[in-house]
């Protein structure tokens, strides 16, 4: 998740440090206060609640757990296997991207309750694909999609991790960072300081087969109730028919979506 922009559709920031929330004592005194009796279940539960903070290395989920390290370790790496649990570039555990894909299908996240019309009129208006990522770590996650029913198209399931190096939604999930993590999100990214404040100034982003051979895509970005970027409503598909400048054509409808998603979730989080 990113750990410094992005926040829930709740208000609540999803990426701050650790510390963030407050010391691993009450986290452990929060989440244990009505145990479970299953003490497996109670402990991957603590590892999920230290991981909702942000990305942790294993010493920051000892901290955070009170749980002992092997065990920390091994209940980190089991609920990797099944990918509640992931790892960024740097080695840290961040949370996986199954539980996008579970809160997609109970529809229990705001953003994504809200995406569905959204996208549909979205995608019906352009004729193109439409998606909402949110950053996790340092990959972006399709959290919710409208695929263009005939034709060539753009096809990115629900699920799908994609590199936060390269692509408009990438752009803006990473053009409204604090300067650290922006400087941190041009390492060996496609696009360039110039780029990100051509996204900032304009509110809308564009790749030209900066992600993938042949697709363009534009992108804008949805904020949370505090104004913080949260996440990317963007249209996909092959530069043949969104063109080589798919932003003077699409870049106010994909905008107007963003604005409805992002009222969307303000109302649904007062």
């Amino acid at each position: 998740m990113d750990t410094t922009n992005a926040m829930d559709p709740t208000g609540v920031p999803l990426g701050s440090s650790l510390g963030g929330h407050g010391t691993g004592a009450r986290l452990r005194e929060e989440s244990t206060h009505s145990p479970s009796g299953v003490g497996v279940v109670d402990k991957a539960a603590l590892i999920l609640d230290a991981l909702e903070a942000g990305p942790a290395s294993l010493a920051d989920l000892v901290e955070a757990t009170g749980l002992a390290r092997p065990t920390a370790h091994r209940l980190a790496v089991a609920l990797a296997h099944h990918r509640f649990v992931g790892r960024d570039v740097q080695g840290r555990f961040v949370l996986g991207s199954r539980l996008v894909e579970l809160a997609s299908a109970a529809g229990e996240d705001r953003l994504i309750s809200a995406a569905a019309p959204v996208l549909l009129q979205l995608r019906d208006s352009t004729g193109e694909s439409s998606q909402v990522f949110r950053r996790q770590g340092e990959w972006r996650v399709c959290v919710a999609s409208a695929e263009r029913p005939i034709g060539l198209r753009d096809t990115i399931p629900v699920g799908t991790q994609l590199s936060m190096k390269a692509g408009s939604a990438a752009q803006v999930l990473v053009a409204w960072e604090d300067h650290a993590r922006l400087i941190e999100g041009l390492q060996h990214a496609r696009f360039s300081a110039t780029t990100l404040a051509g996204v900032r100034r304009r509110g809308w982003a564009q790749s030209i087969g900066e992600r993938e051979s042949g697709i363009a895509s534009v992108s804008a970005p949805v904020r949370g109730p505090s104004g913080r970027v949260i996440a990317a409503v963007s249209i996909s598909g092959p530069i043949e028919r969104l063109s080589k400048q798919p932003g003077q054509k699409h870049a106010d409808v994909v905008v107007q979506a963003a604005r409805q998603l992002t009222e969307a979730v303000r109302v649904s989080a007062a």
